[in-house]
């Protein structure tokens, strides 16, 4: 995406665009039916020991914790860092009840101070979209993974097919915008979302761009309901250490 693009927002500014839509999060993506079903999936795609004890896992761009909920649903018992670059959505994660196992970071994944690995899997969901270089970033990521440890990145990608767009379009005019406008009194940020997810990467280049950091076994699916096609898991493999 160009450094602005029309009707959208610059990459550096989402973090302060979620600082002032916080509040209203919750509630938005609460409309969206299958949201959290979806963000579940993601994480059980990640195929952790039902238990998760003396799991580490990282939830990369937790937002206000639906991610790190799905994280936890998959592995109950593992110990989980999440983190954010906007304070505000950080704030509605700390706000809600967790166990002494979950952990919030507030930083941007350029930087991940305060975050050490190595973690056994990680869960990165609508992040990479909106980052400045996702390449970087994916290489960061798998750096803080062990060997053989999985990453699921679930995201919205619809380049690759006709229909994908035409459902996200459809969805965006007529729900997404009318309705943040509506609850927030300001769409920016949902003509932000509309943009940048048909500006981003089709399916197969986003998987390219995992085999590209590095990672291996590189596989997709998609999502059931209104969401197929639409959102994706793209799940990665950090390669055993050489002998």
């Amino acid at each position: 995406m160009s450094a602005m693009a029309k009707n959208g927002l610059p990459r550096g500014a989402v973090p302060s665009a979620f600082d002032t839509e916080a509040r209203w999060y919750d509630r938005l993506v609460g409309a969206n039916p299958g949201y959290h079903e979806h963000l579940r999936l993601s994480a059980r795609r990640l195929a952790l020991p039902a238990a998760g004890a003396g799991l580490r896992l990282l939830d990369a761009g937790c937002g206000t914790g639906a991610s790190t909920a799905a994280l936890r649903s998959a592995a109950p018992g593992a110990e989980i860092t999440a983190f954010d670059a906007s304070g505000e959505m950080l704030a509605q994660a700390r706000s809600k009840q967790w166990p002494g196992t979950v952990t919030f970071v507030h930083t941007p994944v350029e930087e991940l101070a305060g975050i050490s690995g190595p973690f056994d899997a990680i869960l990165a969901a609508y992040l990479l979209r909106n980052l400045t270089d996702p390449d970087r970033q994916l290489r960061r990521l798998r750096g803080l993974l062990r060997p053989g440890g999985r990453i699921a990145i679930h995201e919205y990608s619809v380049r690759d097919s006709r229909r994908a767009r035409w459902v996200w379009n459809a969805v965006c005019a007529g729900v997404i915008i009318p309705l943040g406008k509506v609850t927030t009194g300001d769409a920016t940020l949902y003509r932000h979302l509309r943009r940048s997810v048909l500006e981003f990467d089709g399916i197969r280049a986003l998987a390219g761009r995992l085999a590209a950091a590095g990672f291996t076994d590189v596989r997709t699916a998609t999502m059931p309901g209104w969401q197929h096609g639409v959102v994706h898991t793209v799940l990665g493999t950090n390669p055993q250490e050489q002998p």
